[in-house]
């Protein structure tokens, strides 16, 4: 009987607290307020809310329950600017505004209303507000009929993740298709569109976390995490490239790459002796096949032991990598993070001895089962092993290796599943691997830069990664992993490497011709013309694979491949200074029409949202292998057939031309476009003139045009070459105002290609002095690819260092 009663009041006592905790809680109400400087903390019934006003454009806003654990952002490397500000407490709320954004903070409950100075309201809490439940963190927004969501990084789906719900948990996913998730990285944020205006959230918080924009609901979109906490930015403007430029503000831009990481890549599963990599590198050169980078993945190790080499495949390691330095082409080797467990290598035997690899909570390192067999894994989060890791590339860099890439740093091992009870040092704070999952290969990518940077004397290295974070464009370029050979998986690397883009990192790729299956020879050379037009262009296939090299589809297929990639080269002082555009301001090379026609739901149709600008001029519209005409969708404006001048105008529907050896790209009117001579590595000297092609237009074109050597850091300190290109078609005038640094251009002579202008250019004026055009000419470099039905207009100038003003 008292066995029966002691259950019956437990029961009594237990099922509150458990209703309490299924029903969860808000916020609450507003108790008490702490104001210092830029910062206020606002003190709930059931939590605590705090805003930091980051900038004008920028609101912090970070939110806890009973307790606040403070860990530093791998992802934030910017710190708060002085900002001026109002701030007015009201009886029902409180309002804080700067001249570019207000937020009104109800007090019962305690609720956050995002407006425009003139008091639009741009993003507002449902009235669920935060909420806590099972010890995650929702944040409940409410959901505007119209509003359409982009970027969250690497996401399968449709441009507008409306009615979609994910999840960041970084996966080693070789297998995905259109709508798998998660995949390889984490970028936890996107950007809101609705009425007029753009916001942006980034939600800087490492535990898995789910992005739900309306799926299963209308009332709201959401976003949680799993450890009770978060700190989120909010970010208004008026466009999307200015929320854009100031989350780079935040999370940081891309470095100048190296020229060569911007040219041909080829890779195989494996190359495999050295002998076979020779063969391959000379047949690129017999054939005049441009290539800058052959990659060798794994079985280039010793028994897949990292910072190794196989004795056997290769044997002389240096004399192979400066063969082929001889040749023009740069050597990636792969690197894992799984270290052997195996005494007497020294790189486990260091890593024990130091204390270096991932624990489990008694000690004991962990280990888990790769490529080499049983391995250890380094704790990126720990400064001393980041140190301790790039010190290891001593041996490969000496050896003349220029490229790292780092894969399987989800992390992966076999079975898929690593225990979430291990333990890693986040900087001396110490976390669980439920926190530091999601920044392991943003931190090992980290490492990989910073010390091979540090080895290269002043060399840029390229650096690849498969996982990770929110700021990972600081460090490394990125690809979509473990795609197949399909029509399907080349469509959806399109979005995935266009939403890479929408989230901060211009440098992404996938793998042309598809890594797993067998491509048709259609399907190749279709994907090798997407490819020309993508930042990161390399060809990667699986070992059981049929081979994937240019002429391995056959002659055709060879011709079609080489036509394209001679088209890359050409096409490289404009992808130059696209990519010194994303350093600059954060603006991808690869760029969804979201950002530039934001206000136009045509491109939000998945009829076309695979459509992207290249740089900021050229249109592609991708076609399956199989397609000899698509329908095309041209936003406003004007616009050119690249290849014939035709004209269109824009906001139109229409089907085009698909063949195989003409991708439709459209060229937008008033675009100024730099182009080079074929060359077959970007060492080669691309002689003295630099090509300049522009496309008639009304109004005002803007265009900075960038040069470096393209190998080292001296751009840092001002040793580069940039000029900026403005065209003013109403007033016939052409200007290059006098360039900024100090490199010396390559070229010495500019050549002005004219397309559309008709007989309207008699004479052209060069700083007053008179030349006449050549009518009906050609482009020295494109003439393979344009063959306008009216030729083009041509004239040079010398390339000089004073302003050069051209009219007509």
């Amino acid at each position: 009987m008292k066995k029966v009663l002691f259950i019956l009041i437990a029961i009594f006592l237990i099922s509150p607290m458990m209703a309490q905790q299924q029903e969860g809680k808000s916020l609450g109400n507003f108790e008490r307020l702490n104001k210092k400087d830029q910062v206020f903390t606002f003190k709930t019934t059931h939590g605590t809310a705090r805003v930091t006003l980051f900038s004008p454009t920028i609101f912090k806003i970070s939110l806890w329950g009973k307790s606040y654990r403070d860990l530093p952002s791998y992802a934030v490397i910017a710190k708060p600017q002085k900002v001026k500000f109002t701030f007015q407490e009201n009886k029902d709320d409180f309002i804080i505004k700067t001249d570019s954004l207000e937020l009104q903070i109800t007090k019962s409950p305690l609720r956050f209303t995002f407006k425009t100075p003139d008091g639009k309201v741009i993003n507002q809490d449902d009235n669920m507000g935060a909420y806590w439940l099972d010890g995650k963190l929702f944040c409940f927004k409410k959901l505007y009929p119209d509003e359409k969501f982009i970027g969250l990084g690497e996401k399968t789906g449709d441009l507008n993740r409306r009615g979609s719900a994910y999840t960041n948990w970084n996966t080693d996913n070789p297998n995905y298709e259109n709508w798998s998730d998660p995949l390889y990285s984490t970028i936890p944020f996107y950007m809101g569109i609705h009425n007029g205006l753009n916001y942006g959230i980034f939600v800087d918080n490492t535990t898995k976390s789910v992005f739900n924009f309306g799926a299963g609901n209308n009332r709201f979109s959401y976003f949680s995490v799993d450890d009770g906490q978060v700190s989120y930015y909010f970010i208004y403007d008026q466009n999307v490239s200015g929320i854009l430029k100031d989350y780079t503000h935040l999370t940081g831009r891309i470095k100048m790459p190296p020229i060569w990481g911007l040219g041909f890549q080829q890779c195989r599963w494996a190359y495999y002796p050295d002998k076979e990599v020779m063969e391959i590198a000379q047949t690129f050169r017999d054939k005049n096949i441009p290539l800058d980078v052959i990659y060798l993945d794994i079985k280039y190790m010793d028994a897949y032991k990292v910072f190794t080499w196989s004795p056997k495949g290769f044997p002389h390691p240096a004399q192979l990598v400066g063969n082929l330095k001889k040749m023009g082409i740069h050597t990636v080797v792969i690197i894992d993070p799984g270290i052997k467990v195996e005494k007497g290598y020294n790189v486990y035997d260091e890593g024990v001895k130091d204390n270096y690899f991932i624990k489990y909570p008694d000690g004991t390192n962990y280990t888990g089962q790769v490529w080499p067999g049983w391995c250890n894994f380094p704790d990126f989060t720990n400064p001393d092993v980041r140190t301790w890791w790039g010190t290891q590339f001593k041996g490969m860099v000496k050896d003349g290796v220029s490229g790292f890439w780092n894969d399987m740093n989800e992390i992966a091992t076999w079975g898929k599943d690593v225990p979430p009870i291990i333990q890693m040092d986040w900087e001396g704070k110490h976390v669980s691997y439920l926190t530091g999952k999601n920044v392991y290969g943003m931190q090992m990518a980290r490492a990989t830069y910073e010390g091979t940077r540090k080895l290269m004397d002043g060399k840029r290295p390229l650096v690849l990664t498969r996982a990770g974070y929110a700021g990972l464009q600081r460090y490394t370029a990125i690809w979509t992993g473990d795609n197949h050979a399909t029509d399907d998986h080349m469509m959806l690397g399109i979005r995935l490497i266009n939403s890479f883009g929408l989230s901060g990192v211009p440098f992404a790729g996938d793998d042309v011709g598809g890594f797993q299956g067998n491509a048709t020879p259609d399907l190749y050379a279709r994907w090798v013309s997407i490819g020309t037009f993508c930042p990161f262009f390399r060809v990667h296939s699986t070992l059981n694979s049929n081979r994937s090299e240019p002429w391995s589809y056959g002659e055709s297929t060879r011709a079609l491949a080489t036509h394209f990639i001679d088209l890359r080269y050409h096409l490289l002082p404009y992808i130059y200074s696209a990519f010194y555009e994303a350093h600059e301001t954060g603006m991808p090379v690869q760029r969804s029409l979201s950002i530039e026609y934001t206000k136009d739901s045509t491109v939000y149709n998945p009829e076309f949202d695979n459509q992207y600008l290249f740089g900021p001029s050229l249109l592609v519209v991708p076609a399956r292998s199989t397609q000899n005409a698509v329908k095309a969708y041209l936003p406003k404006g004007e616009w050119y057939s690249f290849y014939t001048d035709k004209k269109f105008n824009g906001n139109t529907e229409f089907f085009t031309g698909s063949p195989l050896d003409q991708l439709p790209v459209f060229v937008k009117a008033g675009a100024i476009i730099p182009v080079q001579k074929l060359i077959q590595n970007t060492g080669e000297n691309p002689g003295d003139t630099l090509e300049i092609h522009i496309y008639a237009g009304t109004g005002n074109s803007h265009y900075v045009y960038y040069e470096d050597d393209g190998t080292t850091y001296n751009y840092e300190k001002g040793v580069y070459f940039k000029r900026e290109i403005t065209y003013d078609g109403n007033s016939k005038k052409i200007v290059l105002d006098a360039p900024e640094g100090t490199y010396q251009s390559k070229f010495k002579v500019l050549r002005f290609v004219l397309h559309g202008f008709g007989n309207s250019v008699k004479k052209v004026f060069v700083n007053g002095t008179g030349e006449i055009p050549e009518t009906n000419s050609k482009s020295l470099y494109l003439a393979n690819y344009q063959n306008p039905d009216d030729g083009v207009l041509t004239f040079t100038c010398p390339n000089s260092s004073q302003k050069i003003v051209l009219s007509w």
